[in-house]
């Protein structure tokens, strides 16, 4: 099963995109339906909010009066957090209730408007938003639900702004244009990267990303290292274990292949062979059959050994190296990180080397090793520039 997260603000088009995923397959749980479902007539949270807010939030047929609610919440933080405390717990469990009602092979999409002011974004597999030009936006509200322009513009400011939301996106969809090219990027998505996704995640399988060619540093790069740490955090929890961007993505300026290096240190590898496993895969991480170890430097020692695992996401491939704490390969992959960081003539230098090696040796694993030479090099220099400057891991 595969949990999707679709959020876009008011105005956006967000319903066009739940609809045509809907009718590609998807099997859609509306938040703002579930938040009505549980504060319905006779519920135990409209008796909550009832005995917290007073009667005077029912309407004549006993129903909740959703305006005279916001009119009291309405710029009353307590109020609000109050509220929250009674909604949000009933609309998590009924949200997982529908879920866990889904079929094994079935893509939920979760439709929730506040996805990213309420910190929603580590559950899911992938998070789409849905992104529009404001001005379009007022119109659309004008036109669609006969709001006034000052209310568009209330409503608008009232939610997290274009840029929170697009740091949040996996995917992000433009809707500027006709509802024909919306539903051509829709289906792009769902036959690209939805249902092969699924599968791989249901398979406990890596996406294989074809060949990944050497690009220019891409900026975005941190920002989704942060999505994929903050996912992977929470496939963990109540585990709280340190998560670090490595490897050349997380050096800047320096151009790499599209491959997110990531290691997650866990107390011995034992630990990360069973339940820990189990749940980086249920979360899109599944482990790379075989054993792994890293090179030790300089060449010729003993390999360092590790567990590594990938991503089931077609479209975003992923290096998981799984290290026991200050383990020779834990502290070499901060290390040469840090150094790369720190020292440009190093940075510019294996720049050099890596356009040279993709020129010359594209393949993968004759890439690696032509790199042998200059990481033993450069290990010398890295231990040499860390007892120079007191670097720790």
């Amino acid at each position: 099963m595969l949990m999707v997260g679709l959020t876009g603000g008011i105005g956006s088009g967000k319903s066009a995109v739940a609809a045509r995923l809907v009718a590609r397959g998807a099997v859609l749980i509306d938040a703002d339906r579930v938040a009505r479902e549980v504060v319905a007539p006779g519920s135990a949270g409209l008796a909550e909010i009832v005995d917290a807010f007073s009667p005077r939030v029912l309407t004549a047929d006993g129903s909740l009066d959703r305006a005279a609610l916001g009119a009291i919440v309405f710029g009353d933080e307590a109020a609000r957090r109050r509220l929250e405390a009674i909604t949000h717990p009933r609309v998590r469990a009924r949200t997982a209730e529908l879920a866990a009602a889904a079929a094994p092979d079935a893509v939920v999409v979760n439709d929730v408007p506040l996805l990213v002011e309420v910190g929603l974004v580590p559950t899911y597999h992938l998070v789409v938003v849905v992104e529009t030009a404001v001005a379009t936006r007022l119109e659309r509200l004008a036109r669609d639900r006969g709001m006034t322009r000052e209310e568009a513009q209330r409503r608008i400011a009232a939610q997290a702004d274009d840029a929170r939301r697009r740091a949040a996106a996996d995917v992000l969809l433009r809707n500027d244009g006709s509802l024909a090219a919306l539903h051509a990027a829709v289906d792009a998505l769902w036959d690209g990267r939805l249902v092969p996704y699924e599968r791989n995640v249901r398979e406990r399988r890596v996406a294989d990303p074809g060949r990944v060619e050497l690009v220019e540093y891409d900026p975005t790069w941190p920002q989704q290292y942060a999505r994929l740490a903050a996912r992977i955090r929470h496939a963990l929890a109540p585990a709280d274990l340190r998560i670090d961007h490595i490897g050349s993505t997380a050096v800047p300026g320096l151009a790499a292949k599209d491959v997110i290096d990531i290691q997650l240190t866990v107390p011995s590898l034992a630990e990360a062979d069973g339940e820990f496993a189990r749940r980086l895969a249920d979360a899109g991480f599944p482990r790379v059959s075989g054993d792994r170890w890293d090179d030790p430097r300089p060449v010729g020692g003993d390999r360092w050994e590790k567990r590594l695992h990938g991503s089931a996401d077609p479209a975003r491939p992923v290096s998981l190296h799984v290290r026991s704490a200050d383990s020779p390969g834990w502290r070499h992959a901060l290390l040469m990180r840090d150094h790369l960081r720190a020292d440009p003539g190093q940075r510019a230098a294996y720049l050099l080397l890596k356009r040279e090696l993709a020129a010359s040796a594209p393949d993968s694993a004759a890439y690696t090793t032509a790199r042998d030479p200059w990481f033993d090099e450069e290990y010398l220099r890295a231990e040499e520039w860390a007892a120079q400057t007191g670097w720790r891991p």
